[in-house]
Formats: C-alpha cells, structure tokens, sequence
C-alpha cells in the first residue's frame, strides 16, 4: 500500500517503487488542479448544462399535456440538477480551502457502529429514489468490541459521501457494496460497484496531467471529486487505492490509522476509588 498512490494486487517491489515515485509526482497536480484553466472551463460549462436543464424542465412542468407521473419526474430531475451543481462547488470550494493551508484536523470521539449504521441508512435512502431502482446497496461491516475511536468525523463523512456519490454516477443497474473493517490500528473503508467507472476513476486517481485526464475523460464532476477525496484522505495521513471489480467495475479503498478513545469518566472513577482518606 502507498500513501495516496493507486496500485494493483500483485504488483512487484520494483512496480510499487515505480508507483511512490509516480504519487509524489503527481503532488503538485493534486494541490494546483483548481487553477487548471481545464477545471474552470468544465465548472463553467456543467454549471451551464445544469442550469439550462433546469429552466427547461421547469418550463415544460408548468404544461398542462403533462401526467402526474411526468411532472413527478421533471421535478425529479430538477432536483437531480441542485444536487449535482451544489455537490461540485462544494467539492471545488473544499478543495480551495485545502490548497490555502486553512484547513485544520478536529478529531472527535465517535462510535464506529453506531456512525456507520447511520450513513449506511442515508445511502439506503437515496437508493429508493426512482432514477436509482435498478441499484441494489449490500453493506458488510466488522464487529468491533471497543468501537470508540477519535476521528475526524467531519472529513471522514465527506471522503466517504464522496465515493458513494461517485460509484452511483457510473452505475446504472448491479450493485453498490460498501464496508468497513479494522486491522493494525487502521480504519479501513471500501466501496465496490458493477458500474462502468474503473478506467476514469483510475485516470483521475493517478494522473499527473489534469489537462490530458481531461482530453481523455471529460468529466469534471469526477476530476473534482476525486481530487478532494484524495486530499482530504492525505490530510488524515491515510491511503487510497483502486482495484478493477469485475470487467468494468470500480473497488476504491481508503485507509486511516485511528486512536482508540479512552473514556475519561471511567478513568476519574477508577482515579477516585485509589485515594483513602488521611
């Protein structure tokens, strides 16, 4: 495994060596890309996309030769433009806040079962959604007998939404599977799809050329995407790796070491049955 690299099962000493040396370089792509005359051009254009889109649908629902069942998916699809507009400047404005250095680590005390039940459900949620019929969502978690760990929740929600958002966008019918499990102090998360994602998330995931990831797949949504998700990933001294999941289908992986938190109650207590009385 290597710090914010994309490697494969069974690569060589030599091959890994070759791919640290491919992630440092990649560095500077992935704290400059928002300057990237590229990701402008394709902000202003998606913007325009959705914003066109929505003004039409919200033209044509206003007719009355339109059904009922019509209208519910005009707004639908109305709604669908909000969330992806305000997801991509969320990603951009995040990412620019990063590349200032502002961005500070707030680690805070969270119960791993009870904050992954909680996200698994709102994923559940969204999967009921009509345009999303075809998806089925599997989970598969760990059983932890100590799940209280200092995290920094905040980043760790986003990186996760993120990567759900983004194996929704490739997959139109299969699966979505998304898991947790802990090993040497490690937090380890992984999302898999039967999408058609695998070659471009890789491209943005690896790429040392914003422009010629872009020539090659021309989608910002993803570009800026994934280049939050690995900074944010950096920022928690973690991993991220991608594995191809059947022929076409994307397996994306993070790691980060976790700090089991300690329950400051029960220590005063255990503190406070030490003392006698003089």
């Amino acid at each position: 495994m290597f710090d914010l690299s994309v490697h494969n099962k069974g690569e060589s000493e030599e091959d890994g060596s070759k791919s640290k040396d491919s992630a440092k370089r990649a560095e500077p792509f992935a704290q400059n890309m928002i300057c990237c005359p590229s990701i402008l051009t394709g902000l202003s254009r998606e913007m325009r996309t959705q914003m066109n889109a929505i003004v039409a649908f919200s033209f044509i629902l206003n007719k009355k030769e339109y059904s009922d069942k019509e209208r519910e998916e005009f707004s639908d699809l109305i709604y669908n433009s909000c969330e992806q507009i305000i997801s991509l400047f969320d990603n951009f404005l995040d990412s620019a806040i990063i590349d200032t250095g502002n961005s500070k680590t707030e680690s805070e005390i969270c119960n791993t079962d009870m904050f992954f039940n909680d996200l698994f459900s709102e994923f559940r949620e969204i999967l009921k959604k009509e345009r999303y019929r075809d998806v089925i969502l599997m989970s598969e978690s760990q059983t932890i007998n100590n799940p209280e760990y200092l995290i920094d929740l905040s980043r760790l929600t986003r990186v996760i939404r993120n990567l759900f958002q983004n194996a929704l966008s490739n997959t139109k019918s299969g699966y979505v599977k998304v898991g947790y499990y802990f090993s040497d102090k490690k937090l380890t998360f992984f999302i898999l799809d039967t999408g058609q994602g695998y070659l471009k998330c890789k491209e943005f995931l690896q790429s040392q050329d914003i422009n010629q990831s872009l020539a090659r797949f021309n989608d910002t949504f993803t570009a800026v995407s994934m280049a939050l998700t690995r900074k944010l990933v950096q920022l928690l001294n973690g991993s991220i790796w991608i594995e191809c999941n059947g022929m076409t289908g994307s397996g994306i992986y993070f790691s980060v070491p976790v700090t089991a938190a300690v329950n400051i109650e029960d220590s005063v207590n255990k503190f406070s049955n030490t003392m006698s009385t003089i």
